[in-house]
């Protein structure tokens, strides 16, 4: 029996009554700028001992500080600002990386999220930093927690490096479902982020229709998963993941949470 956790990428309601309605959230804000540790364990403690945390790693990981997202960071970056983002082995995102894992465990987290922008580049160059980023990545971790990756851009269609590197690490592979299959999948997890479909790779103001949760609930009995996350990232998120866990508690072979 498969278990598939539905959520949303932040809260689209009070967390009081996104905690009575759903089992997992993936935070947003600790992208833009890390909480404090006391706010982490604050909603910890708001939260149901079994409701799960997944968290978007900060971004000066993995976007470079021409990034406009930057302009959200309210503290002060320490360091070279130029050795900062796309996986880079510095010890500025390895500095950081600290502080996210930190964040994790006082939230309980299992899941840490990658995610990469389409501006990174894809070279030689680019695949041996990477490789030595997830080396450290890994060697850093506390036991149990899950590294994941969600590529966009060129790295996203590079199935065969990514599929390398992925295993090589045990690093989980994030997708969208609705356009392509992760390549592995460590620990007998799935993570899916849904973002809208459309021409372009994101389309936030996308309202998913009953057809296509009927396309993703045959999708989802496809891959060989034990617990998978499916997690809605458009505007319409609160309304969307309601919807799928009504609709998937009928079909059989999934406990839906």
């Amino acid at each position: 029996m498969k278990e598939l956790k539905i959520g949303c990428c932040g809260f689209p309601v009070s967390r009081k009554r996104y905690f009575s309605e759903f089992s997992v959230v993936e935070l947003q804000n600790t992208f833009y700028d890390l909480p404090r540790i006391d706010w982490c364990k604050k909603i910890r403690s708001e939260a149901p001992e079994e409701f799960e945390f997944t968290i978007k790693a900060w971004q000066v990981i993995t976007h470079p500080a021409t990034s406009p997202t930057w302009r959200k960071i309210r503290g002060k970056i320490q360091g070279d600002k130029t050795k900062y983002g796309y996986l880079k082995p510095t010890r500025e995102n390895l500095t950081a990386l600290e502080k996210v894992f930190e964040v994790a465990n006082a939230l309980k987290t299992r899941i840490i999220v990658l995610q990469t922008p389409a501006s990174m580049p894809y070279s030689e160059e680019s695949i041996r930093w990477i490789n030595e980023f997830f080396e450290n990545a890994v060697s850093m971790a506390p036991k149990n927690l899950v590294i994941a990756w969600e590529p966009r851009g060129i790295w996203a269609e590079q199935t065969t490096t990514l599929k390398q590197l992925l295993e090589k690490w045990n690093i989980l592979h994030i997708t969208d479902l609705f356009k392509r299959k992760p390549v592995h999948m460590p620990k007998g997890l799935l993570y899916t982020r849904l973002h809208g479909i459309g021409k372009k790779e994101i389309n936030y103001k996308y309202k998913y229709t009953v057809a296509d949760f009927e396309k993703l609930g045959k999708i989802l009995s496809e891959p060989s998963f034990n617990t998978g996350y499916v997690m809605f990232n458009n505007v319409y998120m609160y309304q969307d993941a309601k919807f799928l866990k009504s609709l998937l508690a009928s079909y059989k072979g999934f406990t839906v949470t």
